[in-house]
């Protein structure tokens, strides 16, 4: 089943009854709405202005409804996750703690050829020149020791956007506003997606920093990140200014958790994808497999 993603930027009432989410409004002339829980796979919650019920929460914890909350500049702040997402989490917690510093090498290389592949398929979809990225791509050795990835980023953000002087960064300009929401939607996917397959989103196998609680799923979104700059390459391209990020933005980078994308030589939604992705890790955890599954833009 192919999973919603609900946006919520009004003041709104949410809570449950017969297994559904029910939303009703202060404005009385608002019809109240209601969707099957079980349908649901992201939720945004912007407004500083909405109501939830612990019994609401309840279930959507249960149905491993990844929650996502925004700050009062509108910006994704939290996630809410279960605590248990998989029947086996406690012996699959155990085969990631273990796994081997060969083994998350190997894994970190197989992620960033992907992520390098995808990039460069991104740009010669736009008619841009890559024969080095793909290259690249099948030169990155175990553990990325010669740091192809960051070689390949200089080239892919030169070339990707007709923007003079664009560097990428948090708090750099635009589009980076669009890229950072974007990044955000996308890192609550792939933990959800981790957290139902068993797996702890803290541990990484390259990312580390002690502050990151998400590490796993940084590095296992890396070769999905650019299907959001699909997204963010046809808003610039659409749009007369970017400086602001608008309602109608935000749904055009919400759709990421549908857009298709191509994995093992089939069309999926990225969410179901992405569920692949993180059942296939874990399988190189609990070592009956070595190769991990990613989409191929």
């Amino acid at each position: 089943m192919i999973k919603r993603t609900l946006f919520f930027g009004n003041p709104a009432y949410l809570s449950t009854k017969n297994e559904q989410l029910v939303i009703s409004y202060p404005d009385k002339n608002l019809e109240t709405k209601s969707v099957a829980i079980e349908e649901i796979g992201v939720i945004v919650l912007e407004s500083q202005q909405i109501t939830i019920t612990n019994g609401l929460l309840e279930k959507l914890t249960n149905n491993n409804v990844a929650l996502i909350n925004c700050d009062q500049y509108h910006l994704p702040i939290g996630l809410l996750m279960p605590l248990s997402g998989h029947t086996e989490q406690t012996e699959r917690f155990r085969n990631q703690i273990n796994a081997s510093v060969p083994l998350k090498k190997n894994l970190w290389q197989q992620t960033i050829s992907a992520k390098i592949t995808n990039q460069a398929g991104l740009l010669r979809e736009k008619g841009i020149p890559c024969r080095k990225m793909e290259i690249w791509a099948k030169e990155v050795s175990s553990g990325d020791a010669l740091n192809h990835e960051s070689r390949a980023a200089v080239f892919y953000w030169a070339n990707l956007f007709t923007i003079e002087n664009f560097t990428r960064g948090q708090k750099e300009m635009a589009p980076n506003n669009l890229l950072n929401y974007g990044y955000a939607i996308l890192r609550g996917i792939t933990a959800r997606a981790l957290v139902s397959s068993g797996m702890l989103p803290t541990l990484g196998i390259f990312h580390r920093n002690k502050y990151n609680a998400y590490c796993l799923a940084d590095d296992i979104m890396e070769p999905y990140r650019p299907y959001v700059d699909l997204i963010v390459s046809h808003i610039i391209e659409n749009e007369d200014t970017i400086e602001k990020l608008t309602i109608d933005m935000k749904k055009q980078l919400l759709s990421i958790a549908s857009i298709d994308v191509c994995i093992d030589g089939k069309n999926s939604p990225l969410m179901v994808a992405m569920s692949r992705t993180t059942n296939s890790l874990n399988e190189c955890f609990e070592g009956s497999s070595r190769k991990l599954l990613y989409p191929v833009f």
